[in-house]
């Protein structure tokens, strides 16, 4: 039976919450009489055991699959220097890599350090009801703040990362907490980055230096003096995350103690039944387990998969810190940044779009841009995005730079077309095979049906109708909904 033989599972558990504050004791104690209660009363098989195999089973909340966008909102300290890209302390001290140490010896006294950058992170211009109201218009459902990156400061007061935290150093403010309550407000998703690793602790090289067989850094049975597991039991109990993607890649899930941590979110934690997970908890993980999968970074594989997946991507095509060395021609331009939201949501993945904001809070106007033309472009084809699932065919097979999804409408079943250009007075469509006399075309954001033949090679040719520039629905990609396709 699980439950005698995950004994020590559980006090594994408790002891990697022990030397906290009384807001985890209670937390432990919590653990114990749920644990015990279950115990009692034989309902183990309701509980996800600590194991890969089991966890991967629990189904994904359907919140997450119906929202499709999200914002990825990266900021740290790697903001103040903001250039090159936010792996900067890394490639200047861990890589010494000649452009970052020429940068830093052109530009700042000798002896400067990479934590003299946090007190200059003042965050003066931070407003983060502002920045919801944009994320908002933008058309997201939800919004991935990083807590903690590589760098290891965290964006919170955490017990577990004394006098590098935003509390203690630059802000002076709790930044999780003021973006929490403002995306609360909004009814934005909460989704929480943490990277488990970080590039300079001493307690992590000392395990990579042994290894990874010792869990200094972590938590273990006999050492309490640990910090990255701590981290995340304190960010789920404190801001109630609906999202936790966690990041890194050094060492296996089992120096990390993943599966103990997922069961606890899974069976105990205030968040366990609306909460999802990504799949970056070891190096055996990525692309395998997890409640939804990033295999890596801007992954847009272009067909459909076996499990769901999330493409995590950029508008600064070089980076994901802000950079204030960037030129305009390494952003995305909005036609390019519909095209990866249409090909994605087709093949049905989720799409999280990264955002960086200036080391003063504000988000710079091209970013801005960017959302406010994706969220216009969303207000009329909404229904293509939000809560689709992918169509038998995730493009056409004749005409290029076509996708599908597909939305149950009542009874019937709507086929989305999007097309990322403009058609010619006719669009040919070889996928869907229409139904005479049934099956009905719009174009979204237009009033009307639109005419149709069936093809002799099958498939459907729509008749597009003459329409002024000033009177298009939008001004990129548009989407065609045909209702009672044969093939439906």
């Amino acid at each position: 039976m699980f439950i005698v033989k995950n004994v020590n599972i559980i006090l594994r558990i408790l002891i990697l919450l022990c030397p906290c504050t009384v807001e985890f004791n209670s937390q432990n104690q919590k653990v114990v009489e749920e644990f015990n209660t279950v115990k009692q009363s034989n309902r183990e098989d309701k509980l996800y055991p600590p194991n890969w195999e089991a966890l991967d089973k629990r189904p994904l909340p359907v919140w997450y699959d119906s929202a499709k966008i999200g914002i990825f909102v990266v900021w740290g300290v790697y903001s103040v220097p903001s250039v090159y890209n936010e792996w900067f302390w890394y490639r200047w001290k861990g890589q010494k890599e000649p452009k970052y140490v020429e940068f830093m010896h052109k530009n700042y006294k000798p002896g400067f350090t990479y934590p003299d950058f946090a007190s200059m992170l003042k965050a003066e211009f931070l407003d983060t009801d502002e920045w919801t109201k944009l994320f908002k218009s933008s058309g997201a459902e939800y919004v991935v703040f990083t807590t903690k990156h590589h760098e290891g400061f965290t964006m919170w007061p955490s017990n577990y990362s004394f006098n590098w935290n935003s509390m203690s150093v630059g802000p002076k403010r709790d930044i999780v907490g003021e973006l929490v309550t403002s995306l609360r407000k909004q009814d934005l998703r909460v989704g929480l980055y943490h990277s488990l690793f970080e590039w300079f602790n001493p307690l992590f090289l000392q395990d990579k230096g042994n290894n990874f067989k010792t869990q200094k850094f972590v938590a273990t049975l006999d050492d309490t003096t640990t910090k990255t597991m701590p981290e995340l039991y304190e960010l789920v109990n404190n801001y109630k995350p609906d999202l936790i993607w966690s990041d890194g890649c050094p060492g296996t899930s089992s120096y990390w103690n993943a599966t103990e941590f997922l069961a606890w979110l899974y069976n105990y934690s205030p968040v366990k039944d609306e909460v999802v997970t990504n799949d970056r908890w070891g190096t055996d993980t990525m692309c395998k387990h997890g409640g939804f999968l990033t295999c890596t970074d801007r992954f847009n594989p272009g067909k459909l998969q076996k499990r769901k997946w999330e493409n995590a991507m950029t508008i600064d095509k070089l980076s994901w810190g802000f950079r204030r060395n960037a030129k305009l021609e390494e952003f995305l331009t909005i036609e390019e940044l519909i095209a990866s939201i249409v090909e994605t949501i087709s093949c049905g993945g989720n799409i999280l779009i990264n955002v960086a904001p200036s080391y003063d809070g504000t988000i710079q106007p091209l970013f801005q841009e960017r959302l406010t033309q994706m969220g216009s472009w969303l207000h009329v084809n909404f229904e293509a995005i939000y809560g689709s699932f992918p169509w038998k065919y995730q493009n056409d097979t004749f005409t290029p730079r076509v996708w599908y999804t597909e939305q149950q409408i009542k009874t019937t079943k709507a086929v989305y077309a999007i097309t990322l250009d403009w058609p010619d007075k006719y669009l040919y469509l070889q996928s869907p095979i229409p139904v005479q006399d049934q099956t009905f075309v719009y174009l979204l954001g237009t009033e009307g049906q639109l005419q149709w033949t069936s093809s002799p090679q099958g498939g459907i040719n729509i008749t597009i109708p003459y329409i002024p520039y000033n009177k298009m629905p939008c001004q990129w990609a548009w989407v065609f909904r045909l209702l009672d396709l044969q093939n439906a």
